[in-house]
């Protein structure tokens, strides 16, 4: 925060929810295994998922994605708008709603349009909520989130498809000790190195939906263009946008495709763009990119350590430019409208 300077309220309400992140995600996990054996039993049964949500929530399910595949499941992310407008079909298909309120106008409306098919759950922070009182719901610890921009309710619905994939079989052990003991990270460097830039891209492979979880709060916060494209879209063209105005946010982890993360990072150093690399791949740091490194780690475990950190530059960006930052003038927390 700059000198002088008092907190916003916006901010300082975020600092709240933050705080008790890894306390509520830990508290998630291990409230929720009857639920998630339940919802893993659909899953087994059918081999297929379909992941519906907004803004945060979507991001959230395209983090996990490739974890579910990686357990021999056919998963695919759609924002609830898009299967609202042109619908994949369910049948045959466990599908999870997530919504952080439970009460988000897509929400409320899908289901009056489609019913409740078999096989259909949610993921949510409020059990009183719409989405909570019409599927069965794993409930994230601590009740809503108050403060704009996604924070803990990333943390928590992490922790909530964790439970879900342990209840798969993968074994959860690392990241519930990325939570029990979360790396500080400092953002100092990053946040000198993106100082001047007008517009932020994200970018990842497999941790590409941590990226876009980051473009979006970024967005959200600082009111700068910021988003997300995965890094082979980003290889195919809009590589000719980069320059010193334009800062870039890569993530990779250790697993086969970081070199291709190593690779790009290289080429926008090259291009002139500073570059961030939140690195849990283990390997050797890219010459010229600003690296936050981590313990050498995949999948979730990998996520729930970078994005704690990554939402702190994400928030200390936000301050350094806007005076009330984490007060939304155009949006609203639970977004009610089409």
């Amino acid at each position: 925060m700059p000198a002088g300077k008092n907190r916003p309220a916006g901010l300082a309400a975020i600092d709240r929810e933050m705080a008790r992140q890894h306390a509520d995600a830990t508290a998630s996990f291990r409230q929720n295994v009857d639920m998630a054996a339940r919802v893993a039993t659909s899953i087994r049964q059918t081999g297929r998922l379909l992941l519906l949500g907004m803004g945060g929530s979507h991001a959230v399910a395209r983090a996990v994605e490739p974890l579910y595949r990686a357990a021999g499941i056919d998963a695919i992310a759609l924002p609830l708008s898009e299967q609202l407008g042109q619908p994949l079909p369910l049948a045959g298909r466990t599908v999870l709603v997530t919504s952080q309120s439970g009460e988000s106008a897509e929400v409320v409306r899908w289901f009056s349009e489609t019913g409740i098919a078999s096989d259909t759950f949610g993921l949510t922070l409020e059990g009183a909520s719409f989405l909570a009182r019409t599927v069965p719901c794993l409930v994230g610890a601590g009740g809503t989130e108050l403060a704009f921009a996604a924070t803990r309710s990333l943390t928590v619905t992490f922790a909530l498809h964790l439970a879900i994939l342990s209840a798969l079989g993968q074994d959860p052990a690392a990241a519930l000790a990325v939570l029990e003991g979360p790396e500080a990270g400092d953002i100092e460097g990053a946040l000198s190195a993106l100082r001047n830039v007008t517009s932020i891209v994200t970018s990842g492979r497999q941790l590409q939906g941590l990226a876009e979880a980051i473009a979006l709060g970024l967005t959200e916060l600082s009111r700068l263009p910021c988003f997300s494209l995965e890094g082979g879209q980003l290889r195919h063209g809009p590589m000719e946008m980069l320059g010193p105005k334009l800062g870039v946010i890569l993530f990779r982890g250790n697993n086969p495709t970081s070199d291709l993360v190593a690779g790009m990072a290289a080429s926008v150093v090259e291009a002139g763009s500073p570059v961030i690399i939140f690195d849990s791949s283990g390997q050797a740091p890219v010459e010229g990119a600003t690296t936050l490194s981590f313990k050498p780690q995949s999948g979730m475990a990998a996520i729930l350590a970078m994005l704690p950190v990554a939402q702190r530059l994400m928030v200390a960006i936000a301050d350094a430019r806007v005076d009330n930052a984490g007060t939304p003038v155009r949006s609203s927390k639970i977004t009610r409208s089409e």
